[in-house]
């Protein structure tokens, strides 16, 4: 094949010389987003693909290593090196999109939540956030006296298997908030969701800290893979 049947055969590829109705971004306007297949979805974040490659063409290849939207965040750069001439900038959007509609989901849900009355309350909140960090993240959700959610926000970010929340900060920030009582949620990266000893040392300490300055340590929850451990659903606390 001559360079000029190459590069005519790359411009057919393109999407905008596709047929009206088979163009992704015209059938989001048509049909609506939801009759989008996760390729096309891509496709339309990527707006252009790669040599001898269409956005279209390129979106099913990603979806083909990743399998799921989930599994694509809180990737490394390095998982995206396979992809030839997919820059920075485009992986960027991907992760950036996925970020916005995580948010979206938790935003939800703390919204139909108001109030906690049990652990997978706070869970489900939560997990879609800490479920496939590759580090531990460690996070205090703050409550009132209705057990109404005043602020949720990180105590300390750690390793791939530890963080270091310290006691006297937490009760700190409860005392600052105006909180009455307190749920301590961090995930593990392993998605072993047993606790260690040092989560139980912490838990005890934490209760018992709280206890002087009447802030009820309602619960501490580990976070797996789509799994939980909590010390109050165990009797533990």
């Amino acid at each position: 094949m001559s360079k000029t049947e190459k590069q005519k055969k790359i411009y057919e590829t393109a999407i905008k010389n596709w047929p009206e109705e088979e163009r992704p971004r015209e059938k989001l306007f048509k049909e609506g987003e939801n009759k989008l297949t996760d390729s096309e979805l891509l496709a339309i974040l990527l707006r252009s693909g790669v040599k001898g490659q269409s956005a279209l063409d390129l979106g099913r290849k990603i979806i083909q290593k990743f399998k799921t939207f989930r599994n694509m965040s809180h990737t490394d750069i390095r998982d995206w090196k396979e992809f030839k001439g997919l820059g920075q900038a485009k992986i960027a959007q991907i992760k950036a999109a996925l970020e916005i509609g995580r948010r979206f989901r938790e935003g939800e849900l703390r919204q139909k939540k108001q109030k906690v009355s049990s652990a997978k309350d706070v869970i489900d909140i939560l997990m879609p956030q800490l479920r496939d960090l590759k580090i531990e993240i460690f996070k205090v959700v703050y409550l009132d006296s209705s057990n109404g959610i005043i602020d949720i926000s990180d105590a300390a970010v750690g390793t791939v298997n530890h963080a270091m929340p310290i006691v006297r900060e937490i009760i700190h920030s409860a005392l600052q908030k105006f909180a009455v009582s307190i749920i301590c949620v961090h995930n593990h990266p392993s998605a072993n969701i047993n606790p260690s000893n040092h989560d139980e040392k912490f838990t005890i300490q934490l209760r018992e800290a709280g206890k002087l300055m009447e802030i009820k340590v309602l619960d501490h929850v580990i976070i797996g893979d789509n799994e939980y451990f909590s010390f109050s659903e165990e009797g533990i606390l």
